[in-house]
């Protein structure tokens, strides 16, 4: 789809929402070509995953779909909406050990004495091929494309099966993918010529796969051959991207899914201004506690929600001064509290700390420079 977001970036940006996929995500695509690839007779037998990610929950869909016998082994950690999902996808689900490396344990364990077939997100031609179809698709639904932007991070095979894809159709098209200035994983593995398998990684549910370690030299050496560039952007400006995709978009994704905007979001990549560029939306599994955090950080980041504290004289009159210039300068108030026992100034002063809502960077500008005019000594919390 066309964004909104064009005019603002100065370029025509077509947003590919691989989000609204079943479970939120485009791994669906390499897991159900991995699925129907699989012989009769291991469909019959079923299939078995472990762990809370986007492949699990994609496994758990789709082998249900395709009625294979599918379990999935999750940690007693595993937050229980995940649980409840992957059940009401039809998948048996196991709750096994307090640890990611417990539940594969036990999975490979009853997959060995059952017949099942024990999955993990791998860089095999097969799923990379299903993931390669984004590539694909883009390619067709977008003419004259100059560039495709994909979420990189150690989980690269959809930047790397969709750039095979894409560069077979036409060379010309430029491959970009995006990581995290704090996981840098795919740029230290294509420097080191391997996957990095020691590289310190995040295992806050915000990353998701962005974090994730490098898993497959299928996956990096078809990136290091076909992928023209790799950025890296800062955690704010993923923030800000999953902000810009709420709003303009009403998409709610998560890191993995907003990273390939942030880039532009960030202005890394300049040489795309004016031209035809399409986006992977990829992911949009943010758990409902994290993206109400993720809002508040982003509507502070841009300017559009500050904090300042004052001292004023506790007099009857002083604190709707204070709450007039606020409407005058057309700001909203969120919160305000008054300090009175442990002011360190002179007696009888309240200490006023407020948080308010403005338009933008230049409206907080307006609003401060009007209220240190009238209180000099107002100071504000830095972001």
């Amino acid at each position: 789809q066309y964004s909104r977001l064009s005019k603002q970036y100065g370029m025509d940006i077509y947003l590919k929402k691989e989000f609204l996929q079943y479970t939120g995500s485009v791994k669906e695509r390499g897991v159900l070509y991995l699925l129907t690839s699989l012989p009769q007779d291991q469909q019959r037998k079923g299939v078995i995953v472990a762990l809370d990610s986007n492949f699990s929950m994609a496994v758990a869909y789709h082998a249900s779909e395709l009625r294979i016998p599918v379990f999935v082994i999750m940690s007693t950690s595993t937050p229980p909406a995940r649980v409840k999902m992957c059940r009401e996808y039809g998948a048996m689900v196991i709750s096994y050990g307090t640890t990611a490396k417990d539940s594969q344990m036990h999975a490979r364990r009853l997959a060995q004495g059952n017949g099942y077939l024990y999955l993990e997100e791998e860089d095999s031609a097969l799923y990379l091929s299903g993931l390669g179809t984004v590539g694909l698709e883009v390619y067709e639904q977008v003419p004259k494309l100059d560039a495709v932007i994909f979420p990189a991070g150690g989980h690269c095979g959809l930047l790397a099966g969709s750039a095979a894809a894409l560069k077979h159709l036409n060379p010309h098209i430029s491959v970009i993918g995006v990581e995290s200035e704090s996981f840098p994983v795919l740029q230290q593995s294509l420097k080191a010529g391997h996957p990095i398998e020691d590289q310190a990684c995040s295992n806050h549910h915000f990353y998701g796969d962005v974090s994730g370690l490098c898993f497959g030299s299928n996956s990096l050496q078809l990136t290091g051959k076909l992928v023209d560039k790799v950025v890296a952007v800062r955690e704010e400006d993923i923030l800000i991207s999953i902000l810009r995709l709420l709003e303009y978009e009403r998409a709610t994704v998560d890191a993995e899914g907003a990273i390939g905007l942030a880039a532009l979001v960030a202005g890394k990549l300049p040489e795309l201004k004016g031209k035809r560029v399409a986006v992977v939306i990829c992911s949009g599994n943010l758990e409902l506690h994290l993206l109400q955090q993720c809002v508040a950080r982003a509507l502070t980041l841009d300017n559009r929600v500050c904090r300042f504290s004052l001292v004023l004289s506790d007099c009857p009159g002083d604190i709707s001064k204070l709450l007039e210039i606020l409407a005058r300068e057309e700001a909203r108030v969120l919160d305000i509290k008054q300090e009175r026992a442990f002011v360190t100034s002179e007696l009888f002063t309240v200490e006023v700390t407020c948080t308010v809502e403005t338009r933008d960077k230049i409206h907080t500008a307006q609003l401060r420079n009007a209220l240190l005019e009238r209180y000099p000594t107002a100071a504000w919390t830095e972001r």
